[in-house]
């Protein structure tokens, strides 16, 4: 079995060993269990389906996640190593920080925050941008009652502990609060502000303080027109022009938002709600999108899933068949309609 020409033999030996080296779980069913999480992620199948195509209870791919979390320490290790390798010897970093959910509905699982449609894994993510990748410099889970600063420092002394010095720090709105503008003082910073809680509809620039708890911070509160008529508001400590302010904050923030949608593009379909099996998913999501990175600007998404596809199913004929065929039903039955 044969891989696309147009990309790298050296690439594609690396992304099949760092895979396999990576999910590195110890056991008799090691193999199938990593062969069933992957290819389920980049088929955007449910573990439990997945399981079942390769011979395996979904029952055991779980244990195996459960009884070795290592294996999520190691990931998230690979992660910012490459990360850290792509930015190229730059130690200067403008970063964005967020977190994004994932909602469900039902009875509530210990650990979770809530969310406006129930409950929700979260999880928070650094990012930055260098030649057109969004990278991932660090990575915490949210659980129940963590602050917004514990958020916030988390990420940032990840980032810290890489030997990176921090340009910007970008957050949005979510992120808004007395401790964590004092925190972030130390750092160039933009951060969003809820208009509605500064209470200013109009254009304003100056200094503002805010109080909370017997605390409070005082910042440079810019307030504008947003795309429609709505204002928007920034808060930040640089001593430049206001539009500098707005333009730096969507070009450093805006692509963390994009990078979230490409994580979960390779999440795992689960009916577990175990903290960790849930944890593992979206670390190996993550990891996923790491690696494609590797091969952004010489394939596309779909023939990158292609190819990692064929590297883990390759000695499984049947099965890659089986895969084959689905992958290309639609475009069979579209030939169907424009013959004869």
């Amino acid at each position: 079995m044969t891989t696309p020409d147009y990309i790298s033999p050296k690439i594609r030996v690396q992304i099949e060993e760092k895979l396999f080296s990576i999910i590195n779980f110890k056991g008799r069913k090691a193999e199938e269990v990593k062969k069933t999480l992957v290819t389920a992620a980049l088929t955007k199948d449910s573990v439990e389906n997945k399981a079942k195509e390769l011979g395996i209870s979904p029952q055991t791919v779980r244990n195996y996640v459960e009884e070795q979390p290592q294996v999520i320490d190691q990931m998230l290790n690979v992660i910012k190593t490459i990360s850290a390798k792509e930015l190229g010897g730059r130690k200067r970093v403008k970063i964005s920080i967020d977190w994004t959910s994932i909602e469900y509905k039902g009875k509530p699982v210990e650990g979770l925050g809530g969310s406006e449609k129930g409950y929700a894994w979260n999880y928070a993510t650094a990012t930055t941008r260098v030649k057109g990748k969004t990278l991932i410099l660090a990575f915490t889970r949210v659980e129940k009652g963590m602050t917004r600063l514990k958020i916030v420092e988390s990420l940032i002394q990840q980032i810290l502990a890489l030997g990176l010095e921090i340009e910007l720090v970008t957050l949005d709105a979510g992120f808004y609060s007395v401790d964590v503008i004092n925190y972030l003082s130390r750092f160039n910073f933009i951060i969003g502000v809820p208009v509605g809680k500064v209470g200013i509809h109009r254009n304003f620039d100056g200094d503002y303080t805010v109080k909370s708890n017997g605390k409070k911070a005082t910042f440079r509160l810019i307030v504008h027109h947003g795309r429609g008529k709505e204002y928007l508001a920034k808060g930040t400590n640089l001593d430049v022009n206001r539009s500098i302010v707005v333009k730096w904050y969507d070009k450093v923030r805006t692509p963390i938002e994009t990078s979230y949608k490409l994580i979960k593009s390779f999440l795992i379909f689960t009916s577990s709600r175990s903290w960790l099996f849930r944890l593992f998913i979206f670390v190996l999501a993550m990891l996923i999108y790491t690696l494609y990175l590797l091969l952004k600007g010489t394939t596309s998404k779909k023939d990158f899933r292609l190819l990692l596809t064929i590297l883990l199913l390759q000695d499984n004929i049947t099965i890659l068949q089986e895969y084959l065929v689905k992958l290309f039903y639609p475009l069979f039955n579209s030939l169907e309609l424009f013959s004869g």
